[in-house]
């Protein structure tokens, strides 16, 4: 099932999606800021969501700069409208962010505060953490007594719910991976699902037919106390960094500053809707941060497992 998601390996990610309707010519910083924004919704319904967005932060420039959404069809190609010069800013989750700073010389800016669950505990925090879960009953007392059975994994371009779990893997000396080669989590388990959600791999748990899943502090609440209270945690692997903001190295001073502090004061309590609505339901904030030091874990667990972003088209 893995293969299914394989459409886009990250070499083909460097020419083919430049190709893809993105504003033409290229920007004035003093004229307009271009954001770029994950895709998570159709592309018409986020337009229109983005407007109140686009509103204010035009008003918090001194309304004397346009800022245009946009809204690529895929997470490679927020990444490609950065090391182009096609978009200034991005809001975009971890682990297209480390490709932006890697491949397009991007900066991370800002890390996303939202309200995550720690353990049991609710809090506000760039970082959350993921949990190996087994059934109560389950004769599974560790990670390492899985070897040779079944897993769900809710998607494998998944910060929290596949890169942390396979570094993990690779931390515990779990699963070897050959010099030049992706871990294959098949190296370990028997047999791999790949349930497309949480949700989706917590059914197949409950029904029998994995011997384990993940579970992720950043899901909905209810999902997550749900499998905390009907599981046993096995392993847990973290901090997983939040979404962030991501500026392109076209984005000039003094503008520069100018958006961070516009992008600030969405965290305040009367404008937190505005991020809410479309981006992220668990927004609080955003703390400055750097690459280094947001994304320091992720790209520890990436070297572990020695794994490339791939992307279904």
């Amino acid at each position: 099932m893995r293969r299914l998601f394989q459409g886009t390996i990250l070499t083909v990610l460097l020419g083919l999606f430049s190709l893809e309707a993105i504003p033409a010519r290229p920007l004035l910083a003093q004229e307009r800021v271009v954001i770029a924004i994950q895709p998570t919704l159709a592309s018409d319904e986020m337009l229109t969501k983005a407007k109140p967005l686009k509103n204010f932060l035009e008003q918090g420039l001194g309304g004397k700069v346009n800022v245009e959404i946009y809204v690529p069809s895929s997470y490679a190609a927020v990444v490609e409208s950065l090391r182009f010069g096609h978009a200034h800013v991005a809001f975009m989750s971890a682990w297209p962010a480390q490709l932006a700073v890697q491949l397009g010389g991007a900066d991370v800016a800002l890390a996303e505060v939202r309200q995550v669950l720690h353990g049991a505990e609710k809090v506000e925090a760039p970082y959350y953490y993921s949990y190996w879960v087994a059934l109560p009953d389950s004769p599974h007392q560790s990670l390492q007594s899985l070897k040779g059975k079944s897993a769900c994994f809710p998607s494998p371009i998944s910060t929290s719910g596949y890169v942390a779990p396979m570094g993990r893997l690779a931390e515990l000396n779990l699963l070897r991976t050959p010099e030049g080669k992706e871990a294959d989590p098949k190296a370990f388990f028997k047999e791999v699902l790949f349930g497309g959600g949480y949700g989706q791999c917590w059914q197949a748990l409950k029904q029998g037919q994995v011997d384990a899943t993940i579970i992720a502090g950043d899901v909905p609440e209810k999902l997550y106390k749900e499998v905390l209270a009907s599981t046993r945690i096995l392993e847990q692997q973290g901090p997983i960094p939040s979404h962030a903001v991501v500026l392109s190295k076209e984005l000039k001073e003094p503008l520069r500053s100018r958006v961070i502090q516009a992008i600030v004061k969405l965290g305040q309590a009367e404008h937190r809707d505005l991020m809410r609505s479309f981006i992220s339901s668990i927004f609080v904030g955003f703390k400055p941060t750097t690459a280094t030091e947001h994304l320091g874990s992720l790209t520890r667990y990436l070297k572990l497992a020695r794994l490339k972003y791939t992307e279904r088209l």
